[in-house]
């Protein structure tokens, strides 16, 4: 099967995706069920890092928890086809997908709509050994053949990195509102979260701000920040790429317990909840909430 790759603008096409016999190999192909999916979510950010280890997945979690508590409804989509870590996050890895009326049904997680290549496993332990156009091909049902539905947010948990899938998602998904870039202080986490930033500007797509997590470390018994891996790197990134600070979270050992048993940290009374809580403040007031 042969397919034009010349610029969609240069190409004529008057077939719908939906019943295109070309569109396996097709670059286009499920642009038209994601638009149209995508048209009923109000805001969708996309929660990024420039590499591994940052606590990325964490802060995405916690973010649609956070604003599921306020009022809004909110879904949440695991991009990371290899490495999904959102079912356990959220403690929902015992749970599947199942066909609905009109897709593919979200899980519900305590109000929040989830879709994870997790969620398709056998088990935890499973690997997904995939190419490139398999990751793809996942990516666009998830967007275009998901029963959504109507949504405040859409929170999307990308894997590290510029490549195949945070590209996809960023060419899929119509009108993003923007990208939280999510680093540690170390002075690598902060060359990498900068090719995150770049990635956003060069793909058009606002950068609503830099979260700085792990950003010192909260004693358990005197509860005293210890600053192991520095700290303000992120807010002196942010300012040097001229995009917002939205703020910092500490190491905390209750945050790797929560996670560990599918509970979320936001919400509570301690200085990781307060500080996500201000984190939030800060995302919607560059949303004009």
């Amino acid at each position: 099967m042969s397919y034009d790759n010349s610029p969609k603008e240069e190409r004529e096409c008057d077939r719908k995706c939906s019943t295109c016999a070309e569109r396996e190999a097709c670059p286009d192909a499920g642009e038209e069920e994601s638009a149209k999916r995508m048209g009923k979510i109000r805001y969708k950010i996309i929660v990024a890092s420039g590499k591994g280890g940052v606590g990325k997945s964490t802060v995405a979690v916690n973010l649609a928890a956070a604003l599921r508590d306020q009022g809004f409804r909110v879904g949440l989509l695991d991009a990371d086809i290899t490495g999904p870590s959102v079912p356990m996050l959220l403690g929902i890895e015992d749970r599947g997908l199942v066909e609905g009326r009109d897709g593919i049904l979200p899980v519900d997680a305590q109000g929040i709509k989830v879709i994870s290549m997790g969620l398709l496993l056998e088990s935890s332990d499973s690997a997904v050994i995939w190419r490139g156009p398999l990751k793809m091909a996942a990516i666009k049902q998830f967007l275009g053949e998901v029963d959504w539905g109507e949504l405040d947010f859409l929170i999307v948990d990308l894997p590290p990195g510029t490549s195949d899938e945070p590209l996809s998602i960023i060419q899929l998904v119509p009108e993003l509102s923007g990208a939280v870039i999510v680093t540690t202080p170390q002075d690598v986490a902060l060359l990498d979260s900068r090719k995150a930033i770049n990635m956003a500007k060069s793909l058009k797509v606002p950068v609503l701000g830099v979260i700085e997590n792990m950003s010192g470390l909260v004693c358990p018994g005197c509860g005293e920040v210890l600053e192991i891996f520095g700290s303000g790197g992120g807010e002196r990134a942010a300012k040097e790429m001229g995009v917002p600070f939205l703020g910092s979270l500490p190491i905390d050992p209750k945050i790797a317990s929560l996670g560990d048993h599918g509970e979320t940290f936001s919400g509570g009374r301690d200085a990781a909840s307060d500080s996500f809580e201000h984190i939030v403040d800060e995302l919607k007031r560059r949303l004009s909430l």
